[in-house]
């Protein structure tokens, strides 16, 4: 007698080489799927293999810049993750090609391949917003339903976790620097989500365990300022700064002269993006389209935070609990 051996679903995830990117590698890796990595530079991909077993983990190249190359990375894939989006614009790779056309790219290419789609998106992301950023995040969503009417989107707050490019940013900062800025005082709010956490919500839309067709928002258990996420960042690291308030108009001129760099720390059109808060709406909390519909209990900074940023503090590794 022949058995018949079944092979694991396929699953395409764009953009999966960066911070989110491995998370969701992982989660997809230990439910058992084959899992494609379509990334502009495969070679730089290498760290995700450890993540799965022998031959389950496949980087391809592939830019959503180029349609031919989306379509092949999505060829005889059952699900495509879209989780490619930049924070800055750096020559053809604007907030236009990538967030918008390349969303549509994405979306046509899994439709004619017959897979399912989760598209991750950000909080924030409007039409109306003052911020390229979050227009052209907005005109995605905007293709990806157009497209395919059943897809999953996601749009996360800030998120934390080991290889975060904001609670890292600001405590290698507080190691050299007196002093950190407070972009507008401080006084924009936050709901930071552990990454890990956007990840797990992500494989359970592959899975088919998420209602498609909507759009949800995913924050963490706590709202805070930026000035209260600096405080805390400072408390984790045990180094005391000092939290030094920039008006909007300074800030606007510092991230248009920042801007000008390969690698800004800030950009004019971050500046335009703090100016709105960036919590869970309360439209999305009475629509059941948040963490506790999808049955997950996201964790909060107490409980992360010092796993990676111990790092940061005066003697590392071996500083005494609560030393001064």
């Amino acid at each position: 007698m022949t058995s018949v051996i079944k092979v694991p679903p396929l699953v395409t995830v764009f953009g999966g080489s960066g911070f989110l990117g491995r998370h969701v590698v992982r989660a997809l890796a230990k439910r058992g799927y084959r899992v494609r990595v379509a990334v502009r530079n495969p070679n730089l991909a290498g760290h995700l293999q450890p993540l799965g077993n022998v031959g389950q983990i496949q980087a391809v190249q592939a830019n959503l810049r180029v349609r031919w190359s989306v379509d092949r990375a999505v060829q005889g894939a059952d699900h495509v993750v879209n989780l490619v989006g930049i924070l800055f614009e750096s020559g053809r790779q604007s907030f236009d090609a990538v967030q918008d056309f390349g969303a549509r790219a994405v979306a046509e290419a899994a439709r004619a391949e017959g897979a399912t789609l989760t598209h991750v998106s950000a909080i924030g992301s409007g039409k109306e917003s003052p911020a390229d950023y979050a227009r052209t995040k907005a005109r995605g969503e905007q293709a990806v339903l157009e497209t395919m009417p059943d897809a999953v989107i996601f749009r996360p707050s800030i998120m934390f976790g080991p290889e975060d490019g904001f609670f890292n940013r600001f405590a290698a900062m507080a190691r050299l620097s007196p002093a950190l800025p407070l972009i507008g005082g401080g006084h924009t709010k936050f709901q930071p989500v552990y990454v890990a956490d956007v990840a797990e919500a992500i494989a359970r839309s592959v899975e088919g365990k998420v209602e498609g067709g909507r759009i949800y928002e995913l924050g963490g258990p706590e709202t805070m300022t930026f000035k209260q996420c600096m405080e805390k960042m400072l408390e984790v690291i045990e180094r005391k700064r000092m939290l030094v308030s920039v008006p909007w108009g300074m800030a606007r001129l510092q991230g248009s002269l920042l801007g000008l760099l390969p690698n800004p720390l800030l950009t004019r059109d971050q500046v335009e993006m703090l100016r709105t808060d960036n919590v869970v709406s309360q439209a999305a909390e009475q629509e059941g389209r948040t963490f506790e519909a999808l049955g997950i209990k996201p964790q909060a900074m107490d409980a992360i935070l010092p796993s990676y940023l111990w790092q940061y503090r005066p003697a590392g590794q071996f500083t005494q609990p609560n030393a001064a």
